[in-house]
């Protein structure tokens, strides 16, 4: 019998964190690729310390921004300037910019490519894991659902000019109780966020508890001696200055803060061909879609595939107990509802598009569809379809 009386924490960072400055860029250069050919082929990461960004990587794309650095460097200063960093150490303007990008090799290009009878294949192997649960209306675990709120909520209030006295870095984290298996109130909070040497640790403390307390439903307050607001008293060095980022360093932040399996790979500066960025997002697509239909409270989806190799090799379903419907019988479902070879998924969820540098802070996950095709992996219109495969 599971556990249904205990305590669970996540954590988020936000986007002037220094890894999600790398993701934020790295998603940037994707982008940049895919608005100029959709079929481009893009694998870039990011490392960012003091007055320093290195771009490294293999692409494969039109010359206009393949063999074209300024431009890339253009888009590298447009994603700092926009999380707002113009501080001494890391400015938009000032900070030195290397690019080390080169062309795809060869060897994974043949497996990747459609041709001939051959479709297109994985762009590597591995596992993938999406999930749900119905804990929030996004259908996200509440522990990661507020933490992203947390940081979402003060960075609009700074660049909004409500809390200039906050700077971009910022990082939360939030323990629930849960009663028979459902959230019931916040025991601690914590958030440490970067901030202008001239405010107090009382300013601070203050600014952040009104946007913590408008986050968290009404009652679901932690107890004031655990509520941390920067632990160690200060945080005015933040950014890449403070720490070294590099991307991919928040693959649990970016997508159930730890409440269920992960594959491991991360997502940012990946195009749509490699599926440890598509297989999650179409896991995450048909887990969401399960639980919105009712067919279950909990659903944990794994896919695998093989470099080059078109068909998953798995498609595997847990409803933690929670599901009204045999999960073998689901597991056919899914695959009846959805192609889940890797252009199968791209084309059902439009990800050939340049939607990704969004992606990078507050989650991958419980997002909002948009009608440009952003977030298309947070619909819910397989509802029915899988309801008619079911029988149901």
């Amino acid at each position: 019998m599971s556990l249904q009386d205990y305590l669970f924490t996540s954590e988020s960072v936000s986007e002037g964190h220094p890894d999600k400055v790398c993701d934020r860029i790295s998603d940037a250069v994707v982008d940049t690729f895919l608005a100029a050919d959709p079929m481009a082929r893009v694998a870039c990461e990011t490392l960012t310390t003091t007055d320093l960004v290195i771009l490294a990587g293999e692409v494969r794309g039109p010359a206009e921004v393949a063999e074209n650095p300024d431009r890339l460097e253009e888009e590298v200063r447009a994603a700092i300037r926009d999380i707002g960093y113009d501080q001494e150490g890391f400015h938009w303007e000032r900070a030195k910019v290397q690019i080390y990008l080169h062309s795809q090799s060869s060897d994974i290009a043949q497996g990747v490519d459609a041709s001939g009878n051959k479709d297109e294949g994985a762009g590597d192997q591995g596992i993938m894991f999406g999930y749900a649960c119905d804990e929030t209306d996004e259908l996200m675990p509440a522990p990661i659902a507020f933490s992203h709120r947390i940081l979402q909520s003060l960075a609009e209030a700074r660049k909004q000019g409500h809390a200039p006295i906050l700077g971009p870095d910022s990082k939360s984290q939030v323990t629930l109780r849960y009663v028979e298996g459902r959230p019931v109130g916040a025991t601690s909070v914590v958030v440490s966020t970067q901030h202008v040497s001239s405010a107090s640790q009382d300013e601070v403390r203050e600014l952040v508890r009104r946007h913590v307390e408008k986050v968290l439903p009404e009652g679901w307050m932690c107890p004031d001696d655990e509520f941390y607001v920067n632990p160690t008293g200060r945080f005015v060095i933040g950014g890449p200055v403070g720490d070294c980022g590099l991307t991919g360093r928040k693959i649990i932040v970016d997508t159930y803060g730890g409440a269920a399996p992960h594959g491991g790979g991360a997502f940012s500066g990946k195009d749509p061909t490699k599926v440890d960025r598509s297989a999650a997002y179409a896991a995450r697509y048909l887990a969401k879609n399960v639980v919105a239909a009712g067919l279950a409270r909990k659903c944990t989806i794994q896919l695998s595939y093989a470099i080059g190799v078109s068909k998953p090799l798995s498609v595997y379903v847990d409803t933690h107990g929670t599901g009204t419907v045999n999960e073998a019988a689901l597991s056919l479902a899914l695959r009846e509802v959805m192609n889940l070879s890797p252009r199968g998924i791209r084309e059902h969820l439009g990800l050939s598009r340049p939607i990704y540098a969004r992606t990078a802070a507050y989650g991958h996950f419980g997002r909002t569809p948009l009608d440009d095709g952003g977030f298309s992996w947070e619909r819910v219109d397989l509802v029915d379809d899988l309801k008619t495969a079911l029988g149901l």
